[in-house]
């Protein structure tokens, strides 16, 4: 089971963020040094029997389908292929894994709310994805990618109150923030944290980020280098 993070019960709360305030140059620093690790593919699981054994601590990449977590963990990692390294057929019912450095394992989870597939696929798949969220011991935190220019949805709901059940960390990660105005982005931000103020599983910071532009990458790298295992 996953661990969680409490935070105040108000908006005063949570904390929207694009740059590097509340860091330390130690801490951006080790962030930068752990994702400048050689970071290599593991295996994609296509079924509970095929999750690699537990190693280092995990932390896994939730989101709709083409919300853009294969740009986010290329964009994370300064490796413009590293999520392509899986894609076979039927990747989009798997769960890929990838070691960085041999200290952490970036989870990237199939997208949720595709229906390009049959009924008997998707349960399939989508038992697979909540068996791993409710069940993996060394599951540290889930960023939950949400897409800044749409905001959250009532399937990101539901992934959040599962995890909430489960006790299970996550972490709201705004992606696409490039495409969005910044005073759109300023409302976004205040809905999303009045939404998950009082969710004792949800991290009180919500991560702004742009693949394309780097925009929030030395952060999400420096908060996620914290869980992972010493040098």
């Amino acid at each position: 089971m996953g661990h969680h993070e409490a935070h105040g019960g108000d908006a005063a709360g949570v904390v929207v963020t694009t740059g590097s305030a509340g860091l330390t140059p130690e801490e951006l620093e080790r962030g930068r040094l752990l994702f400048a690790e050689e970071c290599a593919f593991v295996t994609a699981a296509g079924a509970t029997g095929g999750l690699p054994v537990l190693g280092p601590p995990e932390v896994a990449f939730a989101g709709r389908s083409n919300v853009g977590k294969s740009s986010l963990v290329n964009a994370l990692t300064g490796r413009s292929t590293l999520a392509r390294t899986s894609r076979t057929p039927g990747r989009t019912r798997q769960i890929n894994f990838f070691a960085l450095g041999e200290r952490l394992l970036l989870v990237d989870l199939p997208g949720y709310g595709f229906a390009r597939a049959s009924k008997t696929d998707i349960a399939a798949w989508t038992g697979l994805v909540n068996h791993y969220l409710e069940g993996r011991p060394h599951l540290r935190r889930v960023c939950l990618l949400i897409d800044a220019r749409r905001g959250i949805l009532a399937p990101d709901r539901a992934v959040m109150a599962r995890l909430g059940r489960a006790a299970v960390a996550y972490q709201i990660v705004l992606t696409k923030a490039d495409a969005v105005p910044g005073t759109d982005l300023a409302v976004l931000g205040t809905a999303v944290s009045a939404e998950i103020v009082r969710d004792a599983a949800a991290h009180p910071e919500i991560i702004t980020t742009s693949a394309r532009a780097g925009t929030g990458m030395p952060v999400l790298r420096a908060q996620l280098a914290s869980l992972a295992l010493p040098r």
